[in-house]
């Protein structure tokens, strides 16, 4: 009969690795991941090319703009290195899967089994979040928000904005847009870490909602329809994050957390 008092057995009890063995993996890895992107940049630059490649990110823009106005290139390499740019992104998007993966398979060997519970579908969820609101941002937001600003151009004013002012423009709108889809994954891991209980998450939502349109106030162009389009869906991923902070919580507790105290 085993002694109750015994402590069990640490089921990460001799996996340890020595530090140099680490920082070898750790650079494996890291060369995988850079592969990765480095396939997707090619894979790009044949089809459809970085120069098509622009011209799928302008096209919200484009469509909105007088007939026969175009973008313009203030500066003289600037045709070259914004498209560039573009590739790279969207090399380094496609591979942020491969990316993520490789973070995974390094951390996970040191993670006990409900750690793993919780870290793999966070970094499968955040990822998929991400890209929901990057694609929010372009196939909706873009439409509305161009379509806006126009509406009040002169008719004097023929519009022929900079590709490298545009570039800026939609990369912290994606970044926005992104971040902002993260909120249940904020929400989650502070309940789970116990930073903030769920009866607290509550009760700040309508303070939240505030705060949600402060952002959106800051980080957005001055127009109407921006601020309401980012938000209205963070209040709405508030509500999703508390609900299902509540199903993480349930099922990534510790096994000593999960069984009650010996009498």
């Amino acid at each position: 009969m085993s002694d109750p008092t015994t402590k069990p057995e640490d089921e990460l009890a001799g996996s340890e690795q020595p530090f140099v063995q680490h920082l070898i993996e750790l650079r494996d890895r890291l060369i995988k991941a850079v592969i990765a992107i480095a396939v997707f940049a090619i894979a790009l630059s044949l089809y459809p090319g970085p120069g098509p490649l622009y011209d799928i990110l302008a096209a919200p823009l484009v469509a909105q703009l007088p007939v026969g106005a175009t973008m313009i290139a203030t500066s003289v390499i600037s045709p070259f290195l914004v498209p560039l740019k573009i590739l790279l992104m969207a090399a380094f998007l496609l591979a942020l899967p491969v990316v993520l993966y490789q973070m995974w398979a390094f951390v996970a060997p040191g993670l006990y089994s409900h750690e793993k519970k919780l870290v793999l579908p966070l970094v499968v969820s955040s990822t998929l979040l991400f890209f929901m609101g990057v694609a929010f941002c372009y196939f909706f937001v873009f439409g509305q928000v161009f379509a806006f600003i126009q509406s009040f151009a002169p008719k004097s004013i023929t519009a022929a904005p900079d590709i490298e002012a545009y570039l800026s423009f939609v990369l912290t709108m994606f970044l926005a847009f992104g971040m902002a889809f993260e909120v249940p994954i904020v929400v989650i891991v502070l309940a789970r870490m116990n930073v903030v209980s769920i009866e607290k998450l509550k009760a700040f939502r309508s303070y939240f909602v505030v705060l949600a349109f402060v952002i959106a106030a800051i980080v957005t162009p001055p127009d109407v329809v921006s601020q309401l389009a980012l938000a209205i869906p963070m209040c709405l991923l508030y509500e999703v994050g508390i609900w299902a902070a509540q199903l993480f919580i349930r099922h990534t507790q510790a096994p000593d957390a999960e069984k009650p105290p010996a009498a």
